[in-house]
C-alpha cells in the first residue's frame, strides 16, 4: 500500500486509516477507489485518484438521474462484468465495462442503462443513492442564497490561507465546510496554473 507514490509507513508520517479517509470522503468513493486496482496489485492512495473516483460517481449519479434511477427488479448484471469478476476478481476489468455501459446509457441506450444499474448493484453499489447525491453550487444559490454566501466567504478565506501556506487553517476551513455537507473540489486552471476551488452540497 502506497500513499502518493511512497510506501505507507508510520515512520514517514503518511499512515492513513479508513477512519481517517471517511472524515473527508464518502465510503462509496473510498470503496470505488479500492476496486479500481486489482487486489493482487499495490494500491497507491493519492488525492488525485480519490478525486477521480468522486468525479466518476458524480457523473454516474447524473446519468442515473436521467434514467430515472430505477433498477428493474431481478435484472441480471452484464455478462462482461460477471466474466471480469470470474477472471481472478478482475475488478478493474469489470469497472471498465461499467464505464462503457454508462457511456451507452448516457447516449440514450435504455437497455445498456438497465444492464449498467444491475451490474453496479451486483458489485455492491447502492445505486438508489446515486440519484441527486449533490446539489450544484448554482442550484444552492437559488434555493438557499444565504448559505451560498457563507460558503463563498469560507472558500475565499481558505484560498487565502492556501496562498499564504497556512495549510492548517485551510484544512480547518475545509473540515468545517465538510461537517455541514459542503464538498470542495480543487482543480488546476490549465490557462493560469492556479488552483480553482468549486463546491457542491452533499445531500
Amino acid at each position: 500500500l502506497q500513499v502518493e507514490g511512497e510506501k505507507m509507513s508510520k515512520s514517514l508520517g503518511n499512515f492513513i486509516t479508513i477512519h481517517d479517509l471517511l472524515k473527508e470522503w464518502p465510503g462509496e468513493v473510498v470503496r470505488f477507489n479500492m476496486l479500481r486496482t486489482h487486489y493482487r496489485q499495490p494500491i497507491d492512495w493519492t488525492r488525485k485518484s480519490l478525486e477521480e473516483s468522486q468525479a466518476t460517481l458524480d457523473r454516474w449519479g447524473e446519468i442515473s438521474d436521467r434514467l430515472g434511477g430505477s433498477l428493474v427488479k431481478g435484472a441480471p448484471p452484464d455478462a462482461a462484468v460477471v466474466e471480469g469478476l470470474g477472471d481472478d476478481l478482475n475488478t478493474p476489468l469489470a469497472i471498465a465495462r461499467l464505464h462503457e455501459l454508462a457511456k451507452e446509457a448516457k447516449g440514450g441506450n435504455d437497455m445498456a442503462g438497465e444492464k449498467w444499474l444491475a451490474s453496479a448493484a451486483f458489485l455492491g453499489f447502492d445505486v438508489s443513492r446515486w440519484r441527486a447525491r449533490v446539489q450544484r453550487a448554482d442550484l444552492v444559490e437559488v434555493i438557499d442564497p444565504d448559505l451560498a454566501i457563507r460558503v463563498k466567504v469560507l472558500v475565499a478565506q481558505r484560498g487565502e490561507a492556501r496562498k499564504s501556506k497556512n495549510f492548517k487553517e485551510a484544512d480547518r476551513i475545509r473540515d468545517e465546510l465538510a461537517a455541514t455537507g459542503v464538498v470542495l473540489k480543487d482543480a488546476k486552471d490549465p490557462a493560469t496554473g492556479e488552483i480553482v476551488t468549486t463546491w457542491e452540497l452533499a445531500r
